[in-house]
């Protein structure tokens, strides 16, 4: 049984807490501050537990020194700052006596935060490579160890294995919940399950495909992913992406699964990947046309997508439609969000751009979940351990 905050007595007690800041930041202006906003519930509960609060995260990825400019934390304790009501001081380095007297001079309810975790990275990835005396050093700062960064959950590092070593630890209520919901799409959906994969890469996916194959009752599939299939079935895609390599798995997944899969019907193509200003419909995706790449679902793939959607009961849905950075291929998915908001299925986003997509169009708060770990929410789909969670099953 993992323990939770709220099993720990935090009162006078130095909690490090591994966030999820890894939000966008241009020319110093954090551009999205959804991962900052989930963190607060988990922040302010040890605060207001009478807690010395030590905050950890990375952002970005920094290989080089030169990378360090543009990937500090310090907008990011400014926004926290603003969001909390309070000074929450920002200490500029990962170690060091700075970092120490400023933790050893902290009271009750103060609020630290450190700065970038890969910075530590360079040169020799202690960070990345869970060094275990990064680990140890880190853990030595602190009375309890608190990970509530569910987007780096299925990496091993220093910041939250390493950490969870050597301290009590437990979770905060961001991965509390994102456990509690992935589970309703993994445990014991609700039937009819329907689960929607898109995204440009077949072969990230393939063994979430597997398992969820099995357990839904139907597939329906999008962008590059349907693009394998349509090529695996002998359709002429034209230019339009697939992953070779995984042709030969597909076909296997078509012979044991063909009444579970449902492909794309039409689509809006390009002659070349870019949010181009002459868009072409095909009507048919069996025979295009035009020697373009598909870029997004038409409207007869919405009509039949909804079919199986409104008789839905659970609904997981990971990676955009179509290509939804590019205005004029963001058709797809804005309406895939649009009926997903309208069905009465339980519906969770698996992160990543789907998530990203889902918040950027107003559909924040329409669904039962939205995940906040692209890639922490497919290996536990998967059926995966993750590396952070495993650590704290067994304190």
């Amino acid at each position: 049984m993992i323990k939770t905050i709220k099993d720990f007595d935090l009162n006078n007690k130095r909690v490090i807490i591994r966030c999820d800041f890894n939000v966008p930041i241009k020319d110093g202006k954090i551009m999205d501050d959804n991962r900052i906003i989930e963190s607060l519930s988990t922040i302010k509960y040890a605060i207001d537990n009478n807690a010395k609060v030590i905050l950890l995260s990375h952002l970005g990825k920094v290989k080089t020194e030169e990378d360090k400019k543009s990937n500090s934390l310090k907008p990011v304790s400014e926004r926290l700052s603003e969001l909390l009501g309070i000074s929450v001081k920002f200490i500029g380095e990962t170690r060091g006596s700075v970092l120490e007297d400023s933790i050893n001079k902290m009271r009750n309810k103060d609020v630290i935060l450190v700065e970038n975790t890969r910075f530590e990275d360079v040169p020799d990835k202690k960070e990345s490579e869970n060094s275990e005396e990064l680990g140890r050093y880190w853990a030595g700062l602190a009375d309890i160890f608190i990970d509530d960064a569910f987007g780096t959950a299925h990496r091993q590092h220093a910041s939250n294995v390493g950490i969870a070593s050597y301290i009590p630890s437990g979770v905060g209520f961001l991965i509390e919940k994102e456990i509690h919901a992935l589970g309703a799409v993994l445990d014991n959906p609700e039937k009819p399950y329907v689960v929607i994969m898109g995204g440009a890469k077949m072969n990230d996916k393939i063994k979430v495909i597997d398992n969820l194959a099995e357990k839904a009752d139907y597939l329906l599939l999008a962008g590059g992913i349907a693009n394998t299939f349509l090529k695996a079935q002998g359709v002429d895609i034209k230019k339009s992406v697939y992953d070779e390599e995984s042709i030969e798995h597909v076909k296997e997944l078509l012979a044991k699964y063909k009444d579970k899969i449902v492909l794309p019907l039409d689509g809006y193509g390009s002659e070349s990947y870019e949010d181009a200003l002459e868009v072409f419909y095909e009507d048919n995706i069996n025979d295009i046309k035009n020697d373009i790449m598909i870029l997004d679902i038409g409207p007869k793939t919405i009509e039949l997508f909804r079919k199986y959607i409104d008789k839905s009961k659970t609904i997981f849905w990971n990676g955009p439609v179509g290509v939804s950075e590019f205005n004029n291929f963001a058709y797809g998915t804005k309406e895939m969000c649009r009926l997903l908001k309208e069905s009465a299925a339980k519906v969770v986003v698996g992160g990543g751009d789907s998530a990203a997509a889902a918040i950027s169009f107003g559909y924040k708060n329409d669904f039962y979940h939205i995940s906040t770990g692209g890639g922490a929410s497919l290996k536990y789909i998967e059926g995966d351990t993750l590396p952070a969670i495993k650590v704290l099953e067994s304190k």
